[in-house]
């Protein structure tokens, strides 16, 4: 077979991680998630954290488009306003909890107690903490447990892996994204808010943080030039 300078170079680019085709799955719309997020919009969230943050040097564009190859519903329902919407969304809470890529894990978390005992599926392992970890800080021991089945990881047994295993970070992520929100996400951004920390932010229990999430929201769909859609508080 006859190589060809073009070829070489995209298969450096491919193997670099600068291209990662996307797989298109006949159920969803098919939108090329990579050209939404791009290197500028990715990075131009992270680039507004400390220099010294840890998270600077631990999520990666790479890292978070392999990890989508394994949802590939999500942010493809509707039309491509709607793809972007879901994708702002996300990043708008990502942002949020991690202050801009700045945190891999909760502040504090290690002197938290993330342990429902009363979960028999998931039980809390022996010395492990279950505190907030990657882009959605995900905590509890029965979500660890979940997701960790849904990954074929043992997340019970080493929870701390979400914050050493990019990949596994931002995977654990998305696969909360789509077993608590991807469903709501037509209902408004607000709807999101509550699916993600409702019990201690909506309904007026801290508009504070409400509003921070909003406007990130708000800031990533005029990037993304969409409208941000209706219901956007809870």
């Amino acid at each position: 077979m006859k190589t060809t300078l073009s070829t070489l170079l995209l298969t450096g680019l491919f193997l670099a991680g600068i291209l990662i085709p996307e797989s298109v799955v006949s159920q969803n719309n098919g939108v090329n998630r990579v050209d939404i997020v791009t290197y500028d919009f990715f990075y131009g969230i992270m680039a507004k954290s400390p220099n010294n943050c840890r998270g600077r040097s631990f999520y990666t564009r790479v890292a978070f488009l392999r990890a989508i190859r394994d949802y590939p519903d999500f942010a493809r329902s509707g039309s491509l306003d709607d793809s972007k919407r879901e994708l702002a969304a996300f990043f708008a809470h990502v942002t949020h909890e991690t202050g801009h890529f700045c945190y891999v894990e909760e502040i504090n978390g290690r002197s938290k107690n993330y342990c429902d005992r009363s979960n028999s599926e998931y039980p809390c392992a022996p010395n492990k903490g279950y505190y907030g970890r990657g882009p959605i800080q995900i905590s509890w021991n029965y979500n660890y447990g979940a997701a960790g089945r849904s990954l074929g990881s043992d997340l019970l047994g080493n929870p701390d892996i979400v914050a050493s295993d990019p990949m596994i970070s931002f995977k654990t992520a998305l696969w909360f994204w789509m077993e608590n929100v991807h469903s709501v996400v037509g209902q408004g951004f607000g709807a999101t808010i509550r699916a993600i920390n409702g019990d201690l932010e909506c309904n007026g229990r801290n508009a504070d943080q409400v509003n921070s999430r909003v406007g990130y929201y708000t800031e990533y769909c005029k990037q993304f030039g969409v409208q941000t859609g209706p219901n956007l508080r809870c």
